[in-house]
């Protein structure tokens, strides 16, 4: 219906309630997400932005300029690329980096578009270089050109696509090369959600799927979300089935609040596996500053996964800082889990019985 939290972003640490880069199954999904712009909450800037350029292109009956979606997982870049191509009445091809191999590859995809359509490459940032230099030609002039056979026999061909839209969606922004980022016409990122726009997105879902939710219920929701709709849409799957089996099918603030500390999400929307993080911080290293893969290798995480799933929710709750000298627990962080900043953990008592923090 209305709310959002697409699938095919970046993620890892599978199988935690609050992973935003872990999706659903489609089925599990389809309902729940718009499939226009006047249905899509949040990303307020964003979405102006799009409604203008589409607009735009539907008057002047052009392709739209190629846009660049960015920002942490979970917060709707496939959605919105799913809606512009909706919005402009083209057929949308969706692929991923990781799927595109070689130039190849680009050619077959392109070549068989029809007139403006959109081509969506989630994990834009890992398309091939050899298939990403093809690419340069097609989004500036509507041109391929191929190298055909190898050594003293190879030959360029040229080939002319028909005007389409490229949407890339990446978590990884820095990880797109110079080249590529410099032929979008629009670049724009999404921001974690604010609590009230959370609730609107649970509000919805809770309508779609027929899930009698109490205000206060969708306000516990909203507020453990981590800024993130599919995160939403999870907990709220989750706690429906606590209160299915515990309390009559509604979900109240204290039917949501008990559910969520059986799943181990605290009053902020860290799980164990955050807490974790931290604790593995100030135990080990006295809150810092440690570098990236040495807090890694703590936690039993790679590097990409500390990096791209943990820290950008606790450096927006403050918990967390990225220093030259490496990773540093704020003072927020210590005080969550009922510590006392800079006194060493083992006078503390075992951090890691402290239960859940």
């Amino acid at each position: 219906m209305t709310t959002q939290g697409d699938p095919g972003d970046e993620g890892a640490a599978v199988g935690r309630v609050i992973d935003a880069g872990q999706t659903e199954p489609d089925g599990h999904d389809r309902a729940l997400r718009p499939t226009r712009l006047d249905e899509f909450v949040g990303q307020s800037t964003v979405h102006e932005a799009i409604r203008i350029a589409v607009d735009a292109a539907r008057q002047r009956d052009e392709a739209l300029d190629h846009l660049l979606l960015y920002g942490p997982p979970g917060l709707g870049k496939t959605t919105l690329a799913r809606i512009v191509a909706r919005e402009l009445g083209v057929n949308l091809r969706p692929t991923s980096g990781p799927a595109i191999q070689r130039a190849g590859d680009i050619a077959a995809i392109l070549t068989t578009m029809q007139t403006h359509d959109v081509l969506f490459i989630d994990e834009i940032h890992r398309v091939p270089r050899s298939a990403e230099e093809v690419l340069y030609s097609a989004m500036e002039d509507f041109q391929l050109f191929m190298m055909i056979g190898s050594g003293p026999a190879a030959r360029s061909v040229q080939l002319s696509v028909k005007p389409f839209t490229l949407i890339g969606a990446t978590t990884r922004y820095a990880m797109i090369s110079p080249p590529l980022r410099d032929r979008f016409g629009m670049v724009q990122r999404l921001d974690f959600y604010s609590t009230d726009e959370l609730e609107q997105v649970v509000v919805r879902s809770a309508e779609a799927l027929e899930i009698e939710l109490e205000p206060t219920g969708a306000r516990t929701l909203a507020e453990r979300a981590r800024g993130t709709p599919r995160i939403a849409n999870r907990l709220l799957r989750r706690v429906r089935d606590f209160a299915e089996v515990r309390a009559d099918g509604v979900i109240t603030d204290s039917v949501a609040d008990e559910a969520l500390r059986g799943l181990r999400v605290d009053e902020l929307g860290l799980d164990e596996h955050d807490r974790g993080l931290l604790r593995a911080l100030i135990e080990g290293f006295n809150g810092g500053p440690v570098g990236l893969d040495t807090l890694a290798a703590a936690v039993a995480e790679d590097a990409d996964t500390v990096m791209d799933v943990y820290e950008p929710y606790l450096i927006q709750l403050g918990f967390l800082a990225r220093t030259p000298r490496g990773r540093v627990a704020m003072p927020a962080a210590w005080s969550h889990l009922g510590l006392t900043p800079n006194e060493p953990a083992a006078d503390q008592g075992s951090l890691f019985e402290a239960g859940s923090g």
